[in-house]
């Protein structure tokens, strides 16, 4: 295959390019770089390289550049003698604190917004941030939380999660979180496993216009976690039920922070560069979730390369990322704050009271940066949404997508539908690494299917099954060199068994990351194709799902689809299975089905065609918008998918199992 998706060359059309001025804070650092090592550094693709060559020098720099605030120096970098499979400390000997360097402005300036369905827009300024801080850490504090120990939260995106994140981090204690949308044994299923001291939640929230009661559900997951000593409830929905007398333990928000006259000083607590920040989940669809917890100086410093150096943010910056707590990237917007830039929190369906919420806030408030999903823009298509028309969108410079691949079709529809004259940037990352291994740039070009490119000081490529390094073909995401994000180390996994399975089993040496990608090698671009669990592999031929969603989802009759192998009974050979969804008011024909093959057959090759194509009511998708093709493969197969809390519609597995046609192959 090659990578310019649907246009049939290797080089597809540009969509957006930078402006010609290098007063980007990449050409900044860029120009430093060279006089301060006699190099010289002319393009982004040089400065990469360089990056890569020279990861510590690179890394340090950043520290420098992005300003980090600390207490005591480092004495080395990184022990370059160390690959990345031998996880290398970052930064021996430097002690600083996560919550000093993300409240290090304390002014009137504005640093958050906050909304949801139906509700109007509350702000809140630097300083305010900081003295609510201040009463949680005190809060906290008194009920004898330390450095080491795990606070979480069951929690929506509102300012209370933000505040107790960040009151959590300034004693060097340890958060984790997710959202009210995931069921009970789901968030056990997490949080068992990391022994929480105390658990922030909520006892209602509002989705698609109704109220949801949460306190049944949050006492049923106190009942599962022993450790508890307090549970703490917001009135996140005033008018819904309030009733604490089936929570062990529990408390009111407003019971658990002190009178004013009770407040102490927010004393930043100075760890370990390395010292734990966050713990992050594996999705949990094929076992039991990792629980991987990444550290307050790698987090820290990856994000401000990020949101300085890649995305270059400043302070008249407002960033919107549609995410729930449970999902990398709200702790990936909660840094935005370190930059003095504001952010947006916003809590409920992006579609109510209306489709054009998003949209709305972005003119309201003034947005800047709008991060949503691949699935979020492609609905705003399809419900034929036109926001350049309806909407000024003067503030609005960068919308970043991710969660899934962005289909080429979504690039024309932004660039016609939306504004010409911004920039659309595919990102991807994960929460393996609590950040981003590409995406935005302001120096390079945008081509219609691509993200433009990797970040810097990630060494990325992709690799055949021998291990050969490939481009302009599918091929494994690999990284070669550390990078500061990566985990520390996995929960109860003391050996690093888990750690090194995860990441280091296919390739020795080489951090594999799971997904599916292409590199051109003249645009430098990369066409991200799914995840590697699904893989298609038809008569030895390999390609990734999202190649063929590419394809499908254009049809206006389909309005989703999954696609998956499945194997022989005696494993000899595999043939492809395609499930589509049909959109409002179309009917699945044998018509359809010539008319998919033939499209396949033609833009893609005739290896892709699916043997076998099939109506299906419902897809399967994990909380944060992921297709599961591995679930839907083992429920075609028969097998148990045991860990069904991470789904967002798990009932719809039922769909898969026993089907006529799929039966004595």
């Amino acid at each position: 295959m090659d990578c310019a998706g649907d246009s049939g060359c290797l080089v597809p059309p540009i969509k957006w390019e930078p402006q010609c001025s290098e007063n980007t804070k990449i050409d900044k650092l860029r120009k430093l770089i060279n006089d301060k090592y006699s190099v010289n550094l002319k393009t982004y693709k040089e400065f990469h390289q360089w990056s890569c060559d020279n990861y510590s020098e690179f890394w340090e720099e950043v520290f420098k550049f992005t300003d980090i605030i600390y207490s005591q120096p480092y004495s080395q970098v990184v022990d370059e003698e160390k690959n990345i499979a031998d996880i290398p400390e970052w930064f021996s000997g430097c002690h600083l604190n996560f919550t000093e360097n993300i409240l290090r402005y304390n002014d009137d300036r504005v640093a958050v917004f906050a909304t949801g369905e139906g509700l109007g827009v509350s702000k809140m300024t630097f300083r305010q941030l900081r003295e609510s801080v201040t009463k949680y850490a005190t809060a906290l504090k008194k009920m004898g939380v330390q450095k080491g120990d795990r606070v979480v939260g069951y929690i929506p995106n509102c300012c209370e999660a933000l505040e107790a994140m960040l009151a959590v981090a300034s004693i060097g204690a340890v958060w984790s979180s997710t959202s009210p949308d995931f069921g009970v044994q789901g968030v056990l299923d997490r949080f068992t496993q990391i022994r929480p001291k105390v658990i922030f939640s909520v006892n209602a929230v509002w989705y698609n216009g109704k109220i949801h009661n949460h306190l049944d559900k949050l006492a049923q997951v106190v009942q599962g976690l022993p450790e508890l000593e307090k549970v703490v409830v917001i009135p996140f929905v005033p008018d819904a039920l309030f009733d604490l007398s089936n929570i062990k333990n529990g408390c009111a928000l407003k019971g658990f922070l002190p009178n004013s006259d009770e407040v102490t000083e927010l004393k930043f607590e100075q760890v370990p560069f390395n010292h734990p920040l966050f713990i992050m989940y594996s999705s949990g669809t094929t076992g039991a979730p990792k629980c991987m917890v990444h550290s307050v100086g790698g987090t820290l410093l990856k994000h401000m390369e990020e949101h300085v150096i890649q995305s270059d943010m400043d302070r008249d910056d407002i960033m919107l990322y549609y995410t729930t707590v449970g999902w990398m990237m709200w702790n990936w917007l909660v840094s935005v704050l370190a930059v003095g830039a504001a952010i947006v929190l916003y809590d409920g369906s992006p579609l109510v009271p209306k489709d054009t919420v998003l949209w709305d806030l972005i003119d309201e408030i003034g947005i800047t940066f709008l991060g949503t999903s691949a699935k979020w823009l492609a609905v705003m298509e399809d419900r034929g949404l036109k926001p350049g028309k309806t909407h000024k969108l003067e503030s609005l410079k960068a919308i970043l997508s991710t969660g899934s691949p962005l289909k080429p079709q979504s690039y024309d529809y932004v660039y016609t539908d939306i504004k010409k004259d911004l920039l659309l940037a595919s990102i991807s990352g994960g929460t393996d690494i609590i950040a981003c291994f590409m995406g935005q740039n302001w120096t390079v070009p945008v081509y219609k299917g691509e993200i433009q490119g990797p970040n810097l000081g990630c060494a990325i490529e992709t690799r055949d099954e021998e291990g050969k390094q490939v481009f302009d073909e599918a091929g494994e995401l690999v990284c070669t060199k550390p990078f500061p994000s990566m985990p520390v180390f996995f929960w109860n996994d003391l050996d690093g068994k888990k750690y090194k399975k995860a990441y280091f089993e296919m390739f020795p040496g080489v951090w594999a990351h799971g997904d599916h990608c292409c590199i051109n090698s003249q645009t430098g671009g990369i066409v991200m194709l799914g995840r590697s669990d699904g893989v298609l592999n038809p008569n030895g031929v390999r390609f990734g799902s999202a190649e063929i969603y590419n394809v499908v989802e254009s049809f206006k009759e389909i309005q989703d689809s999954v696609c998956v192998a499945q194997r022989k009974k005696d494993n000899s050979e595999e043939r492809v299975v395609l499930f589509v969804k049909m959109a409002t008011g179309s009917s699945f024909s044998s018509e359809l089905v010539t008319r998919i093959k033939t499209c396949i057959r033609n833009e893609l090759s005739v290896r892709y065609v699916p043997t076998v194509v099939l109506p299906i009511d419902d897809i399967p998708y994990t909380i944060n918008s992921k297709k599961v093709e591995a679930a839907v493969r083992k429920a075609m197969m028969g097998e148990e998918v045991v860990q069904k809390g991470a789904l967002a519609n798990p009932q719809c597995l039922e769909l898969y199992q026993n089907i006529k046609e799929l039966q004595n192959y």
